[in-house]
């Protein structure tokens, strides 16, 4: 099999007793591509040390995460720019609105929004969305900055199959990860009634974990347990799960 891990942040602390480990192991297990999503400028140095060591294997974004929106999110968001500038990104992201941990940045998390989805329609970049107990202001920015040059993904993917076609209406693939394993997930439930074209796999690591290992650290190479439950929904084999869900990946990311 030839996975596709579209959401890792494998850059983070909670790899750093066993990183090179961890990604041989998903590479031995049939992941082979790894994006990584921007958290934050901090990060940036690890995310191009990675690069640097697997040439082949990592993708870059740039972007600056909604709950890292702060009272400096303006320079964080140069930082952004500066990366797209002088760096090989597939993407920017992750971006979006997160208003379950803190309100308090909420309409600074607009804005990061907004400007971060108008640097990719500059680029002709897909965006990355994160989107947390933010449903209704997430589709409020994405309609008001609907274009042709506006796409990408739409991480963690855990809405009802309304909020599904609505993201899809507006050029949005939906990120399908290890929730779909969970008993109380509910995606099992209306996933096979979207199109295979227009989801994505990934692991969204070191979060969320997928049964057998909910709660544990999420890691790339379980990314083989979300695309045997997806082969179990859509009634196929993970063979095309794999091969379907990688194409629609390589289509996004433009590689």
């Amino acid at each position: 099999m030839n996975l596709t891990d579209t959401h890792t942040h494998l850059y983070s602390e909670a790899f750093d007793e066993d990183r090179d480990e961890t990604i041989q192991k998903a590479i031995s297990q049939g992941v082979s591509r790894f994006f990584l999503p921007a958290i934050d400028a901090s990060y940036i140095p690890k995310m191009l040390q990675l690069k640097k060591d697997y040439p082949e294997n990592i993708y870059l974004m740039a972007g600056l995460h909604p709950t890292h929106v702060k009272e400096n999110y303006l320079e964080e968001l140069d930082a952004v720019e500066k990366m797209l500038d002088e760096h090989a990104c597939v993407a920017v992201g992750e971006t979006g609105i997160d208003l379950y941990w803190d309100k308090t940045f909420f309409t600074q998390q607009q804005d990061a929004f907004q400007k971060q989805i108008r640097l990719a329609k500059q680029r002709k970049l897909p965006i990355v969305i994160h989107c947390r107990d933010a449903f209704e202001e997430v589709f409020d920015v994405l309609e008001a900055e609907k274009s042709e040059e506006l796409f990408g993904i739409f991480h963690c993917f855990t809405g009802t199959l309304e909020q599904a076609k609505r993201a899809i209406s507006l050029k949005m693939k939906l990120g399908i990860g290890g929730v779909v394993t969970f008993k109380n997930g509910k995606l099992d439930q209306f996933l096979n009634e979207i199109d295979l074209n227009q989801i994505v796999l990934e692991t969204d690591s070191p979060y969320l974990a997928p049964a057998p290992h909910r709660g544990k650290r999420n890691e790339s190479s379980y990314l083989n347990l979300v695309c045997q439950k997806v082969a179990e929904i859509y009634g196929k084999t993970p063979e095309e799960i794999a091969r379907q869900t990688s194409a629609n990946a390589d289509a996004i990311f433009r590689v």
